[in-house]
């Protein structure tokens, strides 16, 4: 199973992983309201992280949608919304322990990383190779344990 792995300590906060999925998403701005990963700044602890949808193996968002409009991609392992079967109900951004799947105000619809088809252009765009898709074992916890400090961790 490949997914996008996190490396903490490489992350220099350039935020180029927000603007290229923005862009990718959008086709015209690399506004960060548009992107489905998010750098997160701990300024008084001296470090940032980028978080994204970790495409859980139990995906809660999933089994929460009332309207069906998430499911996962067989080729890509991703766990897809679909914005034309979304009702607008946020129940997915409630349920994702994480916090990584947003709300579009415009079009009334949650959104969230698909890994653009298995090419995720968060991870082309990485300066410091802080971003990888890479191949993960089965456990799915083990890569999201891994790349946050121990303070940070639950």
């Amino acid at each position: 199973m490949k997914a996008i792995t996190i490396d903490q300590k490489k992350c220099v906060g350039c935020r180029n992983c927000e603007m290229a999925c923005a862009y990718e998403k959008s086709q015209e701005t690399c506004e960060v309201m548009f992107s489905n990963i998010r750098v997160s700044d701990y300024v008084g602890r001296g470090f940032v992280v980028p978080m994204t949808c970790f495409h859980c193996t139990e995906a809660w968002c999933m089994k929460m949608c009332p309207a069906h409009a998430i499911t996962r991609d067989p080729e890509t392992n991703a766990v897809i919304i679909n914005p034309n079967r979304c009702a607008g109900c946020k129940m997915c951004i409630l349920s994702c322990p994480y916090g990584n799947i947003h709300f579009d105000h415009v079009h009334m619809v949650s959104h969230k990383c698909d890994l653009c088809g298995g090419k995720p252009r968060c991870v082309t765009h990485c300066i410091s190779g802080a971003l990888r898709y890479e191949e993960v074992g089965s456990d799915g916890l083990r890569y999201r344990k891994d790349v946050l400090p121990e303070e940070t961790r639950g």
